[in-house]
């Protein structure tokens, strides 16, 4: 079996980076990552190129217009969540100032990840970490966070 390799950091540049980054790992929940690979670009443009503000305002029209869309992953629970967690990024940057000062608020790593799995929908463990090993947080290497999660 080939090895999977680690995903790319990013350094992100704004609310949009970030959501793009929850996105994915929301829409990766429970599915193949190379169909969420290949659907990414459709993805990608349904949701105004991740605008936090564009993608927080989307209408139930919008979400039944996007259940309908080829370009995208078409479950409706996913596609809500998006648009639900673009409005919760949006508020912590507001309540904290920056978003990323949101992220680095908790103390540790297992705290922010809890938080983050409280805030936002579709976001499980697995999510929680890919998003902030992304985004370029501090979080434990994988092989030691994934025999700590072995019950």
């Amino acid at each position: 079996m080939p090895e999977q390799r680690a995903p790319e950091r990013i350094e992100p540049q704004s609310l949009g980076d970030y959501l793009e980054v929850m996105s994915k790992a929301v829409f990766q929940a429970g599915m193949s990552w190379k169909v969420v690979e290949a659907k990414w670009p459709g993805i990608r443009d349904a949701f105004r190129g991740f605008d936090a503000q564009a993608v927080a305002h989307l209408t139930p029209d919008d979400l039944d217009a996007l259940t309908r869309d080829e370009r995208v992953i078409r479950n409706r629970r996913k596609l809500e969540a998006v648009v639900s967690n673009a409005g919760r990024i949006l508020e912590l940057e507001a309540e904290h100032g920056t978003f990323r000062d949101y992220l680095r608020s908790h103390g540790s790593f297992e705290a922010t990840a809890s938080d983050l799995r409280k805030q936002f929908k579709f976001l499980g463990e697995m999510g929680s970490y890919y998003f902030l090993y992304v985004v370029g947080e501090e979080v434990p290497p994988h092989d030691e966070w994934k025999a700590s999660r072995r019950r």
